[in-house]
């Protein structure tokens, strides 16, 4: 009877402990559905109270204003974090990651950079930034196509995860429709418009960012972008590659601003020409960028902008975080709050910078936070700006292309 009792008590016993189990299962789940993810729940939870410093370029007046007055106000009222934004141009925050990394820092002062290109191709190679780190970020996971080359690949250089996209850009040409009505849909076309307007067409000079990226394009409507994808890093073999656009480049010359023996030092100073009227034509690599030209009284109401027929360069600008950042959970919070819907409209709507989210992962509701953007006077909609939207080359040949023009189109 004893032996039967104790056999019941096991039985008994083992049951209350698979019934205790189970429910202890069956919390957690709840928890864990109800939070989302509770890797990224504690990742906040780390995150709160702190301060993340936020490295980038100062230049642009309204995406301070975006970071301090939406952004930085948003991780304060959600998670309780200061954003702290400190205006630093890239090479200069290389540098301090390269001074760091060789001086053993362990805790250093950048958590979150805005990076790309070149920029990020060097920063990766040296090891100065830290990673994977998307894949732990729901946003990431929930808002952006993951297959997308964009989303793999930053001037063809594998992002691997070391990276999130941050806005869209690509390059347009622009006019003022009053006073050259022309919009030059190729190369040959360009040409003959600045023989009409002589010396009313330039460029800025390289390695500006903007004249770097007009003078690619230029290259891939000559020659095309496939053939540089997996194109070695040898001068001889871009020069070779490239040769054809830099004979036209050449024959451009005579009928630029000053017949191309110098040109302007940067894309700011080709901005205020065309704004003077001593220009026919401008560029930018921001597409939206006219509408608020247009609506601070600086370019007139008639400038517009255009594309090339066989499409124009885009790119994805990005945000990283340093290798050897104090705030690494703080900065991937901000990072996840830049990607989600609400925030990358708000970008749009602001900067009228591309957003970086799937349309097809959007909900109704936020589809129309997107669709209600009015991107302003002059400009082309978003879905035919994507639709002529040709790859950047990977990063390791633009210094090469950059050099080439210097040596044989500058004066010739």
């Amino acid at each position: 009877m004893k032996k039967k009792i104790t056999q019941i008590l096991i039985v008994m016993m083992t049951a209350a402990l698979l019934l205790t189990g189970c429910g202890q299962t069956t919390a957690t789940n709840t928890s864990t559905a109800a939070s989302g993810n509770s890797d990224f729940d504690a990742i906040i939870k780390e995150a709160k109270g702190t301060t993340v410093n936020f490295y980038g370029w100062g230049g642009d007046e309204l995406r301070n204003k975006w970071l301090d007055t939406v952004v930085a106000p948003d991780l304060k009222k959600k998670y309780d974090i200061t954003l702290n934004r400190v205006p630093m141009d890239i090479d200069q925050i290389l540098s301090k990651l390269s001074g760091e990394k060789q001086a053993g820092t362990a805790k250093g002062s950048i958590d979150m950079i805005w990076i790309n290109g070149e920029n990020f191709y060097s920063a990766k190679e040296n090891g100065f930034l830290y990673g994977p780190f998307t894949q732990k970020l729901p946003n990431f996971q929930k808002y952006i196509d993951a297959n997308a080359k964009e989303n793999n690949y930053d001037f063809g250089y594998p992002i691997e995860g070391y990276e999130a996209p941050y806005g869209k850009a690509q390059m347009v040409m622009i006019n003022d429709s009053a006073a050259a009505p022309e919009t030059p849909k190729n190369t040959a076309e360009l040409l003959e418009f600045a023989k009409k307007y002589k010396g009313e067409v330039t460029y800025p000079a390289l390695p500006d960012f903007t004249g770097s990226a007009f003078v690619r394009n230029i290259i891939c409507d000559i020659v095309g972008y496939e053939q540089f994808a997996a194109m070695p890093a040898d001068k001889e073999t871009v020069k070779q590659a490239i040769m054809p656009a830099i004979t036209y480049l050449k024959e451009l010359n005579p009928y630029l601003w000053k017949e191309g023996k110098t040109f302007p030092a940067t894309s700011g100073q080709v901005d205020n020409m065309f704004a003077d009227g001593e220009l026919v034509l401008d560029m930018s690599y921001e597409p939206y960028s006219i509408t608020t030209q247009i609506a601070n009284g600086k370019y007139p109401a008639t400038a517009k902008t255009f594309l090339f027929d066989k499409g124009t360069i885009g790119n994805t600008n990005y945000i990283a975080i340093a290798q050897n950042s104090p705030n690494k959970s703080g900065a991937m919070v901000a990072v996840n709050e830049i990607l989600s819907a609400e925030m990358q409209a708000s970008q749009f709507s602001e900067l009228k910078a591309l957003p970086v989210v799937d349309n097809t992962k959007l909900s109704d509701s936020e589809k129309k936070l997107f669709d209600s953007v009015d991107t302003g006077k002059g400009t082309i909609a978003q879905k035919d700006l994507l639709a002529k939207r040709i790859p950047e080359m990977p990063a390791k040949l633009v210094p090469i292309i950059e050099q080439i023009w210097q040596e044989e189109v500058v004066g010739k």
